[in-house]
């Protein structure tokens, strides 16, 4: 299939779609006259990509785990190998949640302080 029915099919755009050839995710075959040419299990693999850049993955790991994913929806089944992978980003990901409570809570602790200047500012 070509590259607009593999948008259609899927609901991704074609820029989108070129993205993830030049990322790597994607690998389409080229037709004499240049065009690419997608087969059916691409349309799979463009859903798969759609999870889990959805799951937070850049596509720097999903590059690495991508080959090793079986099955559809969130459900997927993984290689032994791709789960340390996956246990980093998880660590990761918890690191920046914590890096942003702290930053909520100091935010926070700004706003609860009483406004200086707005009694200062007010008219006698």
């Amino acid at each position: 299939m070509l590259i607009g029915e593999l948008s259609r099919r899927t609901g991704v755009s074609t820029r989108l779609l070129r993205y993830y050839e030049e990322q790597g995710l994607l690998t389409p075959g080229r037709g004499t006259n240049g065009y690419r040419h997608y087969g059916e299990d691409a349309v799979l693999t463009v859903q798969r990509i759609r999870v889990l850049l959805g799951a937070g993955l850049t596509t720097e790991v999903i590059r690495t785990v991508l080959p090793c994913v079986r099955g559809t929806g969130t459900g997927f089944e993984w290689c032994t190998e791709v789960r340390s992978v996956l246990e980093g980003e998880l660590a990761s990901m918890d690191a920046r949640i914590d890096a942003l409570r702290r930053n909520r809570d100091a935010v926070a602790a700004y706003l609860a302080q009483p406004a200086d200047g707005a009694s200062r500012n007010e008219a006698p």
